[in-house]
């Protein structure tokens, strides 16, 4: 929200200053987020005149100009079409800097003619305004002055950030009556003028929606002369960034920041028949917004109609066909009340954003309307002219009567302030709350009807059918209310007067807040960066189209207003979005690289689950030790398996099967199960076909861990772990077995010959060929034996070497190679 120095000060009598000022908005609640004066920028520039333009020489587009400044005269060289003997002009001297142009003027020589300055145009200001040629002055203009303080830009533009409970502060009025209440002036009074109506409305309403605009007003003024709005009224509009246009629809923008309360203008000409109806959107409307595009309302939109179709968005935008122009002389004034929440959902739907949007889903004033009304036929009548008719109305002024309740203690107790009842009683009389019942302990306020942020109290009847509802639903209607009066009281004494409060320690370490479930996010990340993966935060959403690569993309996880076209599906697995990362790199020449994220993945029934994704692309790093090759499935398992151990899942229960999802390579992939139901983990090498479509390498390797799916890990008593009496001892078997049997069959089968000797199998080869039967592999191993209780004999060695080929055998249907 952005307004003038001079703007707040037509509401708020007072006598602070600047600073004074913008330190009390940020003190009350109302950030300032920053104060611009554009005439520190626009200091160098004055209004000069051109004594005379003759054509440049050396161009046929260019003129050289004779230019008096005031002080003198310079030669300037000038390529606008509208440059002219005696038109005056602004121009930046030498050493000035021109914000839109991003340039700083020199003395120079354009096409061998000297050039000692430069004649701007609104853009090159920074300002709006026509950008086809130098700003043309009127010849009132006073040569020689600076440009900014003619046109009235030397005052400083505060702009504040607006929580979305605040509407009353979307206005200048509404910020003025909270800095009033802070003790910085007196707000001045609001009265509406009264309007001499003469004669029936020649449009009249018809409201076919009352859910969607509960009351609406307006009136024709007829006669009117429309054209450019006075100075005083561009100078507020253009001050906070808004575009003159005509005065008719500068005024209902003046009233949309002055008083928070949007209007829009018909011209009675272009409608259609002599009513306008508000009623659904229906199939076939259709119609040209303001903005420029064409809008097609849905059944759930509410419109503003006549004979011929919708002609404008209710509380939105209007229509381009209906607008006010230099010719209209006929005008119907529209100001209604609509529903907040169906003004949110259809500014969702149609991506529309505006300035009556934004104060109408977070609540207008819905007792102000025929005042507003006539303080806007006032002013029309003032600048435009014409005759004023009667109100046209249709529906009825909803009732505010709603209250709030404040117990003097609870702002002590809850809000840790020992503000006198005296004085929180005062704070809220000047915010406009009024008095309805008080004694020592409390006060009853009647709340203003613009402050909709003050909670209704919850009806018992209104309470969901739940468990504690209705004791729940007694609490909320006392205690919601009054937090919103604690804190009114609170803010305006200034929320950095709260006192501190220190956190209580105590002598003893706290028992750990976070469960070994909520830590798994923190040990994954950990773990996975050890191993040489680059942490990435994307988006949980991408376009359909790639989401459909990795899985469904129903119309359930379809996003209905999308920030962009391409992110309009929520992802159903961040390997989604890590590719699209990848292949970028890939793009901009990394050919080697690791990226991980943890985040959600979302199932077709809206579900989401935490899952750590990583994938690897290229060549392992280069090392003295060992060659670099391409990653492999392997790789990805390592990974998988690094960051289960390292969130206590043991490693004897995790299985291994071949094949997973339909994006990886059939061949070249897997899954960890604890259990045969627990799915753990996938990993392999992508999807060739995937790889194509993405501009991934072949053979990039992924891997994805569902960490919801992890068992919390068992609490066991945490002992040193005691050293082995006796010397371990390794024994190597190599083992010939059919090719599609997996390694962890053969490991899992020696482990369990002698549980109480065996401490460790893995295995450390892997052949085929020459010497081994076709259709079959042989793999070696290498078994730990780990005596506790006494050291072993070679005939007992032997035995436990003879359970372990014999257990092989059974489970793994293998021989020992001779």
């Amino acid at each position: 929200m952005k307004f003038s120095l001079s703007w707040l000060k037509t509401w708020l009598d007072t006598d602070a200053s600047l600073d004074e000022i913008t330190t009390t908005l940020s003190a009350i609640g109302l950030e300032v987020e920053g104060v611009e004066n554009k005439a520190e920028t626009l200091k160098p520039f004055v209004i000069a005149q051109i004594v005379e333009a003759t054509r440049h020489p050396n161009a046929d587009k260019l003129q050289v100009c004779r230019v008096n400044t005031g002080a003198g005269e310079v030669t300037i060289v000038c390529g606008a079409p509208n440059a002219r003997t005696g038109l005056k002009v602004v121009m930046a001297p030498p050493g000035a800097y021109v914000p839109g142009a991003g340039i700083t003027i020199k003395i120079g020589e354009i096409r061998g003619q000297k050039s000692e300055g430069m004649l701007t145009s609104f853009r090159e200001l920074g300002l709006e305004g026509d950008a086809d040629g130098i700003i043309e002055l009127p010849e009132d203009a006073r040569v020689g002055e600076t440009y900014a303080k003619w046109v009235g830009l030397d005052e400083p533009i505060i702009e504040i950030a607006i929580t979305p409970n605040r509407g009353d502060c979307l206005a200048v009025r509404g910020i003025a009556r909270d800095l009033a209440a802070a003790g910085l002036g007196k707000l001045k009074p609001f009265t509406a003028p009264a309007i001499a109506a003469s004669g029936a409305s020649a449009v009249t309403w018809k409201n076919e929606f009352p859910e969607a605009a509960p009351w609406v007003l307006g009136r024709t003024v007829r006669g009117v002369k429309n054209g450019q709005s006075p100075d005083w009224l561009k100078q507020r509009l253009e001050s906070i960034g808004l575009r003159p246009i005509n005065t008719l629809v500068d005024i209902t923008n003046f009233f949309t920041f002055d008083l928070g309360r949007p209007l829009h203008v018909f011209d009675v000409a272009k409608l259609s028949g002599n009513a306008l109806t508000l009623r659904r959107g229906q199939e076939g409307d259709a119609f040209l917004g303001l903005h420029g595009k064409e809008i097609k309302p849905g059944a759930e939109d509410c419109v503003i109609a006549d004979a011929a179709g919708a002609q404008s968005l209710a509380g939105i935008t209007g229509g381009e066909t209906t607008g006010c122009d230099e010719s209209t002389t006929e005008v119907f004034i529209e100001c209604a009340l609509f529903d907040r929440v169906r003004i949110a959902q259809t500014g969702q739907r149609t991506g529309i954003f505006s300035d009556a949007r934004q104060r109408f889903e977070r609540g207008i004033d819905s007792q102000l309307l025929p005042e507003a009304l006539d303080a806007a036929t006032d002013l029309v009548l003032k600048l435009c002219g014409g005759e004023a008719s009667e109100i046209t109305e249709a529906g009825s002024r909803p009732e505010w009567t709603r209250e709030a309740k404040l117990r003097f203690e609870r702002i002590r107790s809850f809000g840790g302030s020992d503000i006198s009842p005296a004085e929180a009683v005062a704070s809220l009389e000047r915010l406009g709350f009024a008095v309805r019942a008080e004694d020592e302990t409390s006060v009853t306020v009647a709340v203003p009807s613009w402050r909709n942020d003050v909670a209704q109290p919850q009806s018992l009847d209104q309470a969901p059918d739940l468990p504690g509802a209705q004791a729940a639903a007694e609490g909320a209607a006392e205690i919601e209310p009054e937090v919103d009066l604690i804190e009114e009281v609170l803010r305006l004494k200034g929320l950095d007067a709260i006192a501190p409060v220190s956190l209580r320690t105590e002598s003893v370490i706290p028992a750990p807040i976070l469960t070994a479930k909520q830590t798994r996010t923190a040990l994954a990340r950990r773990a996975l960066a050890v191993r040489g993966l680059l942490e990435c935060v994307t988006f949980s959403f991408a376009d359909d189209a790639t989401c459909a690569l990795f899985g469904e993309t129903p119309e359930g996880l379809r996003l209905a207003n999308p920030i962009a076209a391409d992110l309009n599906q929520m992802r159903p697995t961040p390997l989604v979005t890590l590719s699209q990362a990848a292949a970028r790199n890939v793009a901009r020449g990394f050919g080697e690289f690791g990226l991980f994220e943890i985040g959600p993945a979302y199932a077709e029934d809206r579900s989401q689950t935490l899952v750590a994704a990583g994938l690897r692309v290229g060549e392992t790093p280069l090392s003295a030790l060992a060659p670099s090759r391409r990653y492999d499935a392997l790789d990805a398992k390592a990974d998988a398996l690094a960051v289960l151990s390292a969130l206590g899942v043991p490693m004897d229960a995790v299985t291994t099967s071949v094949g997973s999802a339909g994006f990886y390579h059939p061949g070249q992939s897997g899954e960890l199960r604890q259990g045969p139901k627990t799915l753990l983990a996938r990993f392999g090498a992508l999807h060739p076909s995937l790889c194509a479509k993405l501009d991934l390498p072949v053979g990039s390797v992924a891997f994805e861990i569902f960490l919801d799916a992890i068992p919390e890990p068992k609490r066991r008593k945490k002992t040193a772990p005691a050293l082995p009496p006796f010397q371990p001892l390794r024994r190597d078997f190599a083992f010939l077995v059919p090719e599609t049997t997996p390694a962890e069959t053969v490991l899992r089968a020696a482990k369990g010959a002698e549980r109480n000797l065996i401490a460790n199998a893995v295995l450390f080869d892997r052949y085929q060929g020459k010497g081994v039967p076709e259709g079959q592999v042989s793999l070696a191993i290498a078994v730990t034996l780990q005596p506790s209780e006494k050291s072993l004999t070679d005939a007992e060695i032997e035995t436990v070497c003879a359970k372990i080929v014999a257990e092989v055998g059974k489970k793994a249907g293998a021989t020992l190679r001779g």
